[in-house]
């Protein structure tokens, strides 16, 4: 079969429900990349964190990370990165937000947090990537791909709508998860990630596949030919994908089932 660009978000999509990749998926991704496809592992985890997975599935995969802020080829080239402009970033910091919401910024290299939240570690706990706790007061200085409040869904819909309402298109708003409102400068999505990816590989969007369960994937599930959405999904990200594929659940490997199926690997 032609080489085919195979892009998948992590969390509650490719990894399993403790946050892990599992032998069967592991063993399906190194026989397509083995056979000349295309992987990108696609997430709005930082790019330490990502990378620290690739090396475990030990395959040469391009890495899309914080949602698209930054680019990286399976080389560790830096394709491309689009940051959150200083004076917005220290905007989003100094919003008033409720005590028991966590404010984390993702830099190049560092992920920053306002307080201890040992409740986040067991999410990277496969990868050791942890954060940083900072007082936020030189913000300025670093380079932000993007920005992220932690906190319950009731807690985090008044700051989503004050940061719509004061930044307009400026900033792309969206959930990874329930729990976790990330913003990025406008035009960061996994979507204009993947097309960098497509282009630089000489692929068409019909020769690619995505999985995704979260508002941060649909604009890549709208993008690629091929488009699945796994069967834990939000339904509002079902509803918005009526030409999405539903599959299994993440913990059941669903990825992975799909995948062996696509490619009639036996």
């Amino acid at each position: 079969m032609d080489p085919h660009l195979i892009a998948s978000d992590l969390d509650s999509t490719l990894l399993d429900a403790e946050h892990r990749v599992d032998g069967l998926t592991r063993e399906t991704l190194r026989t397509l990349a083995a056979r000349g496809h295309r992987i990108a592992l696609a997430s709005g985890r930082h790019y330490q964190d990502i990378a620290a997975i690739r090396r475990q599935l030990e395959i040469p995969a391009w890495i899309i990370s914080s949602n698209g802020a930054y680019v990286h080829d399976p080389e560790d080239t830096v394709v491309s990165e689009t940051l959150v402009p200083p004076e917005r970033v220290r905007e989003l910091v100094d919003l008033p937000r409720p005590a028991a919401v966590r404010l984390n910024l993702y830099t190049r290299d560092r992920w920053l947090i306002d307080a201890e939240a040992p409740e986040l570690l067991p999410l990277h706990a496969m990868t050791g990537f942890t954060y940083q706790v900072d007082d936020m007061q030189t913000v300025e200085q670093e380079s932000i791909g993007k920005v992220l409040y932690i906190g319950e869904p009731a807690l985090l819909a008044p700051l989503e709508a004050i940061i719509r309402k004061r930044h307009g298109d400026a900033l792309h708003v969206t959930y990874s998860a329930a729990n976790s409102l990330e913003i990025m400068q406008r035009g960061v999505n996994k979507a204009t990630a993947l097309s960098r990816a497509l282009k630089a590989l000489d692929l068409s969007t019909e020769r690619a596949l995505a999985f995704g369960d979260n508002f941060n994937d649909i604009e890549m599930l709208t993008l690629v030919g091929n488009a699945y959405v796994v069967a834990n999904a939000h339904p509002d990200v079902v509803d918005q994908l009526p030409r999405a594929t539903r599959i299994g659940a993440h913990h059941e490997s669903a990825v992975a089932h799909t995948l062996r199926a696509f490619f009639d690997l036996t």
